[in-house]
């Protein structure tokens, strides 16, 4: 089921309605109910899948319930080990098993043999990677003890299920997330404004300029030969702000959602193309996957802790191991590798926590070193989203050769640019209401508080008015292909 959909229009307020008029009273019917209400809206897509959602569940809750129970070391790590080889094991069946054979079929061609061995049609269940991530962290927190493990099994099963977060996150820590649905919810009105105002800045981003982007990114993309090197980078420009507007508007509907019954998810984004370098543009971007890896494999690995050859390496491994996560293709891997080299001179200077605080904090202009740092910055992300969005490695590179081409400073030629340009003018739109809220969890949230009731009401009818007047051909979200 998709935010942007008329289903998840009805789906919302019903559940919204029961949660609040019927079940109020009652926390565990409330958390029943979320349970009910996640299998549903993921189900909605391919109700056979729910059975690996509820094999995990009944995993991680009964090694959990184990490790609690206290034991050996060797036992408790045991236990950590059957939870990580089963999620894993189902996350690498269903998203890696095609192409580790495909590679495996090809090296051993190289080599002049050739292996008999056929693909399967795997369907991929829509954010296995997600609340894989998530039950795992659940294991390895009680398994290190910062966590007391639950024997509440529907908490447990909403905490992996909660449906506004379940198929493209934010990736919730228990630590956060499941202590919640053990305490009584009232219905706070503030708060409820608040996620109907972060639901609707989410669906401006989404159908607004990530499914208008799409249109010009396609096009660009499955047509590069025909285009010169300002059409290409144009086109490198609007899948930018495509993948951007996707799933930052995503987590916004997401958080927002959530706030509607009550919870609090962590931000996901924090206006990522602000940022000064790339190592602020990682802390400011997919921010709940980043930190998960950061937490669970880059400082298991050491971190920065050690000589310059661990440091190159787990910079390296982190950011590899981040690329392939997002897929099953060499394009993936080149992507993470290529913002490791970004990365590194930062790491080995010790300049990688040198913009920590918003840019230009308590300031509405940056200053000239801001604006030429957030450029390149900016510059270099754009590069390297070309290998995100390519089909292949060669399609990228021959995507980036025609971008550096002698045409690079010619007009682009390209059928609908007047459309073209209304979109960069919504893209303008959305910087200008971000650099305003950069400051904040997400761009209106505090913008126009202040103001006038009246004037406030128009600014948010504004928006409404953009999202029905320039509401884009509808598409996917891209993150439920992780």
């Amino acid at each position: 089921m998709l935010f942007n959909s008329i289903d998840f229009a009805v789906f919302l307020p019903v559940v919204f309605i029961l949660y609040w008029f019927f079940c109020q009273k009652n926390l565990k019917l409330q958390n029943l109910l979320i349970v009910v209400a996640s299998y549903v809206f993921y189900g909605w897509w391919d109700w056979r899948f729910l059975s690996l959602i509820i094999f995990s569940t009944i995993v991680d809750y009964s090694i959990g319930v184990a490790l609690s129970k206290g034991g050996s070391h060797k036992k408790r790590k045991l236990l950590l080990w059957v939870s990580i080889l089963v999620n894993l094991g189902f996350l690498g069946f269903f998203k890696y098993y095609n192409f580790f054979l495909d590679n495996l079929i090809t090296a051993f061609t190289f080599f002049g043999t050739e292996l008999q061995a056929s693909s399967l049609k795997i369907i991929l269940p829509v954010g296995i990677s997600f609340y894989t991530f998530q039950t795992l962290s659940y294991t390895i927190d009680v398994y290190r003890e910062k966590l007391t493990p639950t024997k509440n099994f529907i908490a447990f099963s909403a905490f992996v299920s909660f449906f506004p977060q379940l198929v493209a996150g934010p990736i919730e820590r228990a630590t956060n997330l499941l202590p919640q649905f053990y305490t009584k919810r009232k219905f706070e009105y503030s708060k409820a404004v608040d996620g109907l105002r972060q639901i609707l800045w989410g669906m401006f981003k989404k159908v607004v300029i990530a499914d208008n982007c799409a249109e010009f990114a396609n096009e660009f993309f499955n047509n590069h030969t025909e285009y010169g090197g300002s059409g290409l980078l144009l086109g490198a420009l609007f899948f930018t702000f495509q993948i951007y507007g996707d799933f930052s508007g995503y987590s916004d509907i997401a958080i927002g959602t959530s706030r509607l019954f009550g919870f609090d998810l962590k931000q996901n984004f924090a206006f990522p193309y602000f940022s000064r370098d790339i190592a602020e543009f990682w802390r400011r971007w997919h921010i709940s996957l980043s930190t998960w890896f950061r937490d669970y494999l880059y400082i298991p690995l050491g971190g920065s802790k050690g000589g310059t050859a661990m440091k190159v390496r787990n910079t390296f491994i982190i950011f590899i191991v981040s690329g392939f996560w997002h897929g099953s293709n060499w394009t993936f891997i080149v992507w993470g590798a290529l913002n490791a080299i970004y990365f590194l001179p930062l790491l080995l200077a010790k300049k990688n926590r040198s913009n920590i605080g918003a840019v230009a904090e308590g300031r509405f202009l940056p200053s000239i070193k801001d604006i030429i740092n957030i450029g390149s910055t900016f510059l270099l992300t754009v590069l390297a989203w070309v290998f995100f969005r390519a089909d292949s490695v060669n399609h990228a590179i021959e995507y980036l050769i025609g971008i550096f081409s002698k045409s690079l400073f010619s007009i682009p030629e390209f059928e609908n640019r007047t459309h073209a340009i209304e979109v960069l003018i919504l893209i303008g739109f959305l910087l200008l209401i971000e650099w305003l809220g950069r400051e904040s969890q997400y761009g209106i949230e505090k913008l126009g508080l202040h103001w006038n009731r009246n004037i406030r009401m128009a600014f948010y009818l504004g928006i409404v008015c953009l999202i029905f007047l320039f509401i884009g051909k509808e598409q996917e979200f891209i993150y439920f292909q992780f």
